[in-house]
């Protein structure tokens, strides 16, 4: 009876003793404030870095709408001087087509899935198309430049969508 006395004394004061932090042990419950220091500016300087990461990923994708204002002048230029496609036309729908993909992409879309009904209501004389590539291209950097960096845009991305179509229609139909 002595020694489960004994014991019944002893044991608290041991699981006291035992808890408490030696030297050199840092507490779980009271936090070095050099190190949450530390933490806080990592984390605002990886925000930042994310923050201006986007910032020049939008600037990227305004420049490249321009870009494809500008290709679409330039073919729409080009049939009025020549009339046909050739190979140099050839090659500025590529490069639409691409710059096209690159901006759709950014802006989250992909494919459309109303290409059959859209392609039955396409225009069918060239000149007639590369006017209608035009006027959604133009309509496709209108919406680009509405759209914040924290945005996405349901009207740019169908805009992108109907340049693309128009594109595959003349790279094609040639």
């Amino acid at each position: 009876m002595k020694i489960f006395l004994l014991l019944a004394l002893a044991l608290p004061a041991l699981l006291f003793v035992g808890s408490q932090p030696t030297f050199g042990q840092a507490d779980p419950f009271n936090r070095d404030p050099r190190r949450e220091e530390e933490a806080k500016v990592v984390k605002d300087m990886l925000a930042k870095q994310q923050s201006e990461r986007e910032k020049k990923d939008h600037e990227e994708l305004l420049k490249r709408a321009e870009s494809a204002l500008e290709i679409s002048d330039e073919l729409e230029k080009a049939l009025q001087d020549g009339g046909q496609l050739d190979s140099s036309k050839e090659k500025k729908l590529v490069e639409l087509e691409k710059v096209v993909k690159r901006i759709r992409d950014d802006l989250g879309g992909d494919d459309d899935e109303e290409e059959e009904k859209e392609a039955k209501s396409s225009p069918r004389d060239l000149k007639d198309v590369f006017v209608a590539l035009r006027k959604s291209t133009i309509q496709l950097v209108e919406e680009v430049k509405k759209t914040t960096r924290f945005s996405i845009s349901a009207a740019a991305i169908q805009s992108s969508n109907t340049v693309l179509r128009l594109v595959r229609l003349l790279r094609f139909r040639s």
